[in-house]
């Protein structure tokens, strides 16, 4: 574990020496020479360079300080700065970053205040800059907020001044180089054997499944956690704002849109994408997120042969992601009657996969709801597993059950039709056992 550099009585003076070295190593880069290099090569170079520096400006420091010197020259020479401590710490979920004093990250559960720092405001914006024009992005007055990905697949929002009041406001949605796998999330109690069995063979009987979830419940963990089921034959294509999926399958075709660019032209949206996925013979097609009008498109490809498909939506419980997607689809433009709608989500929809992060932190799949049909004018919908929260521990974290309802689901004869056979006994009504 990489633990942020602690203050120091003479840390004004060092953040000064880094600074000095910094410019005095943009000084001697031989850039043509540098352009023939590149990667571990590249920062191998540079590295000869700055710890020359580092002995000929202050041959003073420990071997300690002047390795912690090179490697923050480095960072800021190559990297993200100060945001490189954060992004190598283990444990981190989230980075929140309140201008450049007020850094806060989450881990286990909880909110906690980091020692790591930016100089000024400048300086974390010069490090935004270099994150977002790595992926074609852009921030700047005209253009304040932007969401984008680090090389590692993180997520990250900002919003700059004006918008922001306090200094740039990053926020970092941490998915690392090793995503959680299955065998990761039954350890941590996210959901039973039983329930994985049932979602496996659903994905692998192409039931179209919506994963509903608020904000860092483990939606698109879960998302890559059930893609993991789907066949190596599948041609996919996924639809993005910001790519995060992490998709094993060797058929994958990653679509990202685009915002406008300086005069207010040129942006793709998930719905133009979605269209155009239409027409590239995918056999499953991964939204992301729906946020907008490309929910009725997802709706009309769920039913027009594009089986197996699936997207994540924000909502509470599987109802409110129902409400949610009704919301959606009229932001399309289109006023299609109430019926309608819901007759096109009915047949669509299969399953509901709700993501929930609990008190003090726990992620669980609190429902596995099945959408059965149309009663008149409502969905019905019916709960096949579920979570049942028992209390709070002494840690202040919420503790519970999984419990099967008793229902046999309706699309067991979908899943027999594909081969998929599941023991009628993990359907029996009764408490069901978490690692």
């Amino acid at each position: 574990m990489v633990a942020p550099a602690k203050p120091r009585s003479n840390n004004n003076d060092f953040e000064t020496l880094k600074e000095h070295i910094h410019g005095k190593l943009v000084e001697k880069l031989d850039l043509t020479r540098l352009s023939e290099l590149e990667g571990d090569s590249l920062r191998r170079e540079i590295r000869v360079v700055v710890e020359h520096l580092c002995d000929t400006e202050n041959p003073l420091l420990n071997r300690s300080e002047r390795e912690r010197l090179v490697e923050e020259v480095l960072d800021e020479a190559f990297g993200f700065g100060p945001l490189e401590l954060l992004l190598k710490e283990e444990g981190v979920a989230d980075i929140m970053i309140n201008g450049p004093k007020n850094v806060f990250l989450e881990k286990g559960g909880r909110i906690i205040k980091s020692e790591v720092t930016f100089r000024d405001n400048e300086h974390l914006l010069q490090i935004l800059d270099r994150i977002v024009s790595k992926v074609g992005r852009r921030v700047d007055e005209t253009s304040p907020m932007v969401d984008a990905r680090l090389p590692d697949g993180s997520r990250l929002n900002a919003i700059i001044p004006p918008l922001a009041l306090d200094g740039p406001s990053l926020t970092i949605r941490r998915f690392g180089s090793n995503p959680l796998t299955l065998e990761d999330l039954l350890k941590f109690g996210a959901f039973t054997p039983e329930m994985v069995m049932f979602m496996e063979g659903a994905m692998k009987a192409r039931l179209n499944i919506i994963i509903s979830g608020g904000t860092g419940s483990g939606k698109t963990t879960l998302l890559n956690t059930l893609s993991s089921f789907i066949s190596n034959e599948n041609r996919i294509v996924t639809i993005e704002d910001a790519a995060e999926i992490q998709l094993q399958q060797e058929h994958v075709l990653r679509l990202e849109t685009r915002p406008p660019n300086i005069e207010g032209k040129g942006a793709v949206t998930a719905t133009d994408l979605v269209k155009n996925a239409l027409r590239m013979r995918p056999d499953r097609i991964i939204i992301g997120e729906c946020r907008g009008g490309e929910a009725l498109d997802m709706l009309q490809a769920m039913n027009t042969g594009h089986d197996g498909s699936l997207t994540t939506v924000h909502a509470n419980n599987p109802r409110d992601a129902i409400s949610r997607i009704e919301t959606l689809v009229n932001m399309s433009g289109f006023e299609l009657p109430l019926s309608a709608l819901r007759k096109q989500i009915s047949s669509a929809v299969h399953l509901i996969i709700q993501a929930s992060r609990l008190q003090g932190g726990p992620r669980k799949v609190t429902y596995v709801t099945e959408i059965v049909g149309m009663e008149q004018d409502t969905i019905v919908m019916q709960d096949i597993f579920k979570f049942v929260q028992d209390g709070i521990d002494q840690n202040g974290k919420a503790i519970g059950h999984f419990m099967s309802t008793g229902v046999r689901p309706k699309c067991i004869e979908h899943l027999e039709q594909a081969g998929v056979k599941l023991p009628p006994s993990i359907f029996a009504e009764r408490t069901l056992r978490s690692n």
